[in-house]
């Protein structure tokens, strides 16, 4: 599990694909998220704007990530 930090209370889901270097382009952010290829505690989430505080789990090809 790698723990990503977050410089502020929320962060929306396409956003941190970007922060945590899992995606280059918002375009690919959004392509995983509308291909249901990101869960975000151990659910599929479709909303590319979906609110994530620090505690959330997203996994994606195998990897899990911890916003701290």
């Amino acid at each position: 599990m790698q723990e990503i930090k977050i410089n502020t209370e929320i962060i929306k889901l396409d956003s941190f694909l970007k922060w945590a270097n899992i995606t280059s382009m918002g375009s690919d952010s959004k392509f995983l998220i509308q291909n249901g290829e990101i869960k975000v505690n151990g659910e599929v989430e479709l909303r590319r704007g979906r609110k994530l505080t620090k505690g959330d789990l997203i996994k994606f090809n195998g990897e899990t990530y911890k916003i701290v």
